[in-house]
């Protein structure tokens, strides 16, 4: 692969990535405003979205949340006792100690969150429309190969070029 190849490969994908970094935020964006639009704060959002669709199952304990989430126990704890607060979520004590709690939606929940998922719904279908990055094997695509703007040069069998070592050749001599 040439240096010019390889170089305007490098910038394709950083163009792309960039793109893509951009029309990602864009949706973040809605996403976060929407949330605020339903009454909810963003974290929230997020919250009830990872209890009702993270693990399949329609509950999750705190760990599945803080993966989910990427945040730390302590601050997933805080969150869904403020969630609790709010009637968003329930916890459900499951094992005798108290240690282990699961998280589900109230019925307040569920209806805030079909809520936001149709307005997401919605978005994404217009934020398809817009970006056309949506595949992420598409910005790490390498781009095609690069045509030069000057032609090949002709082969040396062309008639109009005469090729400096003629076909036959004399013998050799020993």
């Amino acid at each position: 692969m040439t240096l010019e190849r390889t170089s305007r490969a490098s910038r394709t994908i950083a163009w792309r990535l960039a793109q893509f970094r951009y029309h990602l935020r864009m949706f973040l964006r809605f996403s976060e405003k929407a949330a605020r639009a339903c009454g909810v704060t963003p974290q929230q959002h997020q919250l009830m979205l990872g209890v009702a669709g993270f693990t399949g199952r329609g509950s999750a304990n705190i760990s599945e949340l803080a993966e989910f989430l990427q945040e730390r126990h302590n601050a997933v704890v805080g969150l869904v006792n403020r969630a609790s607060q709010r009637n968003l979520v329930r916890k459900k004590i499951v094992a005798p100690d108290r240690r282990f709690v699961r998280v589900e939606l109230t019925p307040s929940g569920r209806r805030i969150l079909a809520r936001l998922n149709s307005l997401h719904r919605r978005e994404l279908t217009r934020f398809r429309g817009r970006s056309g990055l949506l595949s992420v094997s598409r910005v790490f695509t390498a781009p095609p190969p690069l045509k030069s703007p000057y032609p090949k040069p002709p082969r040396a069998e062309s008639p109009l070029i005469k090729s400096p070592h003629p076909k036959s050749r004399p013998p050799r001599r020993s």
